[in-house]
């Protein structure tokens, strides 16, 4: 049986790039204003800093792309000029450096982030991925909170999630079938997912409306089933599907409203499934909101036990939509892709626990990563689009999607291994012989190169 390869290790004086996918995130940064808006931003305590403000949040851009956020993780890049240059920093910040500045910046960024991360899409898609209704095509904005798990630290903020554990509770919005984020909130662990959600509402479908001219479908689960929300929905032309909440309304009420507006959907010797739509009139609303329902009766339990009573399941819906009701009820349930996209930013860009004990500078640090997780989506959305030859075939590196995974997008174009050589003032990027990504690489490096036509 043939053993593997006995390496001896030597070192060389050549310049190795492990981490070559940040140069496409510092393209895409180079489409942008960021980096001019905030270096111009004078900080109290801070107004004439050595290494500037867009140096530091760059660098932490940076960390965060290839899955290290933390503050300590810099010092290995301080001394790599391929880090500097990727990015288009000056300086690369020392890890006291990044804690002090990010604790002095407070909120003072917020606005800047979440505009040039809004416009940067814009810039650089084709379009987004809509849903196709009655009234034609129209952009998912899907807004959840996610607690994110802190427990057994004393952290600014850090209080008991509804999910039974010690964290915070962020709110975040999705746009698209992509998932692009348009806007979060970082909140304490305690606060109800409903409470500042009328005003989060209305800032992010001002952020949405920068990205697309398309109409939006406003998605929300029952936790934010809130006629103020419905409201803003209204007064900004948007259209909603948000789950209720049945609170104090009687089962056996729906079950008749369900036999005599709907039709049945499923039946068998266990249950019997009704689907349709009704109206509920509101006192603060003029016109009847529209109800999709589904509502099952449920004659014999899992176990085959006959029930006496039978026990009563309800689904309903606030919908703007002229859908019937199986479709609503279909695009409810693509809301919880939004669960996925949690799981991209607090995993794969390791991001649920933070590195502060300070609640404002953890929520920059996580708005930052909003930015940095766009930049990774748009790098991953690209290489969808380019395909390579190989001995005349076109080769799949991957299966067939309609979206990357956050984590395949850092270990596919970010992870991947060059050599960097400087001739005659060029430098030149070279991948390995058997480097699989260098033509799909190569071409998602072209189009962030080409000019931002507005």
């Amino acid at each position: 049986m043939t053993k593997s390869t006995n390496y001896k290790i030597e070192n060389i004086n050549e310049n190795l790039n492990s981490h070559t996918g940040l140069v496409l995130i510092g393209s895409l940064l180079d489409r942008t204003n960021f980096k001019n808006r905030v270096a111009n931003i004078h900080l109290h305590g801070c107004s004439d800093p050595v290494i500037s403000n867009s140096d530091v949040l760059t660098s932490m851009i940076g960390l965060q792309c290839i899955a290290t956020p933390m503050y300590s993780a810099i010092e290995q890049f301080r001394n790599t000029p391929n880090f500097i240059k990727s990015l288009g920093i000056d300086y690369c910040p020392s890890s006291a450096t990044l804690r002090q500045r990010f604790d002095l910046v407070g909120n003072e960024f917020d606005h800047i982030i979440k505009e040039e991360s809004a416009l940067l899409i814009k810039n650089t898609i084709d379009g987004l991925t809509p849903v196709e209704t009655l009234t034609g095509p129209k952009i998912p904005l899907d807004i959840d909170v996610t607690p994110f798990d802190n427990s057994k630290t004393k952290k600014e903020g850090v209080s008991r999630t509804y999910k039974g554990y010690d964290g915070f509770a962020p709110i975040l919005s999705y746009l698209g079938g992509e998932g692009y984020i348009v806007n979060l909130e970082f909140r304490e662990g305690k606060q109800h997912c409903q409470n500042g959600t009328v005003e989060f509402l209305m800032e992010t479908l001002w952020y949405a409306n920068l990205i697309s001219d398309l109409p939006v479908l406003v998605r929300l689960d029952s936790g934010n089933d809130c006629i103020d929300n419905i409201k803003v929905c209204i007064e900004s032309g948007v259209d909603w599907l948000i789950k209720r909440n049945i609170r104090k309304e009687k089962k056996e009420d729906w079950l008749e409203i369900a036999k005599t507006d709907g039709e049945i959907y499923f039946s068998d010797d266990r249950s019997i499934c009704w689907r349709g739509k009704t109206t509920i009139e509101h006192e603060d609303i003029d016109e009847p909101l529209s109800v999709a329902f589904e509502i099952t009766e449920i004659k014999i339990d899992k176990k085959g036990q006959k029930l006496l009573i039978p026990e009563i399941k309800i689904d309903t819906y606030w919908s703007s939509l002229t859908d019937d009701a199986e479709k609503i009820i279909k695009l409810y349930h693509q809301h919880g892709e939004s669960e996925q996209f949690h799981s991209e930013i607090k995993s794969d860009m390791d991001l649920e626990r933070l590195p502060s004990q300070k609640f404002e500078t953890n929520a920059l640090i996580l708005l930052i990563g909003s930015f940095s997780f766009n930049m990774l989506r748009l790098c991953g959305q690209e290489s969808l689009k380019i395909t390579q030859t190989i001995d005349d075939k076109t080769t799949i590196l991957r299966p067939l999607a309609s979206r990357r995974r956050i984590r395949t997008v850092i270990q596919d174009l970010i992870y991947i291994a060059s050599h960097i050589t400087k001739k005659a003032r060029d430098f030149f990027i070279s991948f390995g012989s058997y480097s699989s990504w260098k033509v799909i690489w190569e071409g998602i490096y072209k189009n962030f190169k080409a000019p931002v036509v507005n």
